[in-house]
């Protein structure tokens, strides 16, 4: 790729929550390559010790944090520590999260706050913390939020949660940044492959033209940090997917219902093959 556009952030300082693994640590990468210092925050310290030394080359540094989203104080100490090793920040990313999956019936009021306080005020921290460092350089926020923060699914409501309440905070905070030329990114990302579905595997992976690699999502979401975009979807079908939620809701309702009942339907028929009692 030309020189040109490898240096959209060149000598910029970009801060990455949840940078050990997924998108977070592809999108240090392809920060890197657009030639920014990098301040990698995540529980995960040897990981990003790791990727920190992987990242630093001649005239480019990146510097790993220990850090939690859920924790009070640990962004604000992450962001003084970017401005007394480089003087700046220029750019926070909001990437950290988790996911919690399961019937309501089967889950309890602290799974539910659990991913609140993760994917939402997690969010929040990361955000308050970088503002006053963020006007001083008119620099950029990312909000990585998800198709299902627009498209709620059953099963998932935990997370569908935590993510539609990143639409009020990004569209209020687009408002309220812009007098001091301070930029609100929402990515809404479809499926990418990551180590969140570890732990909570998929019944089924989903067809190849609607998922995208972690460093696929990467690429894209830089170039849309870059440009500024208030909102920005990925992949092509989870534009289609909002769109038909916000002018066809009943045709995406009838798809998730149907898909449901199927998805029920299996989950009995196992169960019962099986000799239990469905979940």
């Amino acid at each position: 790729m030309a020189d040109s556009v490898r240096s959209r952030f060149d000598g910029q300082v970009v801060l990455i929550t949840g940078a050990s693994s997924g998108i977070g640590a592809s999108l240090a990468r392809e920060f890197a390559r657009e030639g920014a210092h990098l301040v990698l925050v995540a529980r995960r310290i040897e990981r990003i010790e790791e990727l920190a030394a992987e990242l630093t080359s001649a005239g480019r540094r990146s510097i790993a944090v220990a850090g939690d989203v859920t924790a009070d104080g640990d962004m604000e100490r992450a962001v003084e520590l970017a401005r007394k090793e480089f003087g700046r920040l220029d750019v926070a990313v909001a990437n950290a999260g988790i996911l919690v999956r399961g019937r309501i019936t089967t889950l309890s009021l602290n799974d539910y706050r659990k991913q609140m306080e993760t994917n939402t005020f997690g969010v929040l921290r990361t955000v308050i913390a970088a503002i006053p460092t963020l006007q001083e350089t008119k620099g950029r926020i990312v909000i990585i939020g998800s198709l299902i923060g627009m498209v709620s699914v059953p099963g998932g409501t935990p997370y569908c949660m935590s993510k539609f309440a990143l639409n009020g905070l990004a569209d209020g905070l687009n408002h309220e940044m812009a007098p001091y030329g301070v930029s609100v990114t929402h990515v809404l990302s479809g499926f990418v492959n990551t180590e969140i579905y570890t732990n909570v595997p998929l019944r089924r992976p989903p067809h190849k033209l609607i998922a995208l690699t972690a460093d696929e999502a990467a690429v894209k979401i830089v170039a849309a940090a870059y440009r500024r975009k208030r909102m920005y979807a990925l992949p092509w079908p989870t534009k289609l997917a909002i769109l038909l939620q916000r002018h066809f809701p009943w045709v995406v309702y009838h798809a998730i219902d149907r898909a449901f009942r199927k998805a029920t339907r299996h989950q009995e028929e196992t169960a019962a093959q099986a000799g239990k009692t469905p979940a």
